[in-house]
């Protein structure tokens, strides 16, 4: 078998069904990231695009722990930054960043940022991920670095550049800030991100213990086609989404 055989994401007649879906993930994602520890204080926010009104999305609340967020917590945002249904604040930096990328890639239905240890701590470097092992061929040749930090990003301006940085790429190294992903669906942002993360750590990692040995451009375009595409990153999430749901099923309510 020259290709790896997985099953196609859901589609939907009714648009409600396809919102719950949409905001079950969501949900999900934000106890994964509690789970895997990418909490940090007030920082970090998720969004996925709203399936009939393309111009609005969900999101966190600012300063809900990610471990306590259910469905019925997430706020659905316009791009004029209001809070459109829901009753806690918006996180300004999720606005500033999430609303650029979202208008700029109509492709992207969801986006995911947090300040993971691994993630930020090589983002201090200002390099691109190697590809030392398959799992880091996820991201060659198909992620940038934005090298333009000025603090916290609370300007629209500079969600723009972020959004002109990453390009139709899936996913960005803020530097001295962290990592930023991008999918089609909930499932596959948040994928990236947890996949993103673990690369950075074990290149962390090799580069302490000695010099790692690439894996040559050729076999990491080719282990990239194999691994690196919405549907991989799409069906590695739904395990994730099962194991989360069995042990926290209140994330649903």
């Amino acid at each position: 078998m020259s290709e790896l055989n997985f099953p196609a994401p859901p589609r939907f007649d009714c648009l409600e069904d396809e919102r719950c879906h949409r905001k079950q993930r969501l949900a999900a994602a934000f106890r994964l990231f509690a789970y895997y520890g990418y909490d940090e204080g007030v920082a970090g926010h998720i969004t996925v695009r709203d399936p009939e009104f393309p111009d609005c999305f969900w999101v966190n609340p600012i300063g809900m722990y990610f471990g306590h967020i259910r469905v019925s917590d997430l706020l659905l945002v316009n791009h004029k930054g209001d809070v459109v249904e829901g009753n806690r604040p918006v996180n300004t930096a999720a606005f500033a960043i999430h609303s650029q990328i979202h208008q700029a890639r109509p492709d992207v239905n969801a986006a995911a940022h947090a300040h993971s240890l691994y993630g930020k701590t090589w983002s201090t470097l200002g390099r691109l991920l190697d590809p030392l092992t398959q799992d880091s061929c996820a991201f060659f040749e198909d992620h940038a670095l934005f090298d333009d930090y000025t603090g916290v990003v609370l300007d629209t301006q500079e969600g723009k550049h972020i959004a002109a940085t990453l390009k139709e790429r899936k996913a960005v190294i803020l530097h001295n800030h962290g990592l930023l992903t991008v999918g089609k669906s909930v499932d596959d942002a948040a994928w990236w991100f947890i996949a993103m993360d673990r690369s950075c750590q074990v290149q962390l990692m090799a580069e302490a213990a000695g010099k790692p040995v690439l894996i040559n451009p050729e076999t990491a375009r080719l282990t990239y086609s194999q691994i690196g595409t919405h549907l991989v990153g799409w069906f590695s999430f739904q395990s994730l989404y099962a194991m989360i749901v069995r042990q926290e099923p209140d994330l649903l309510d």
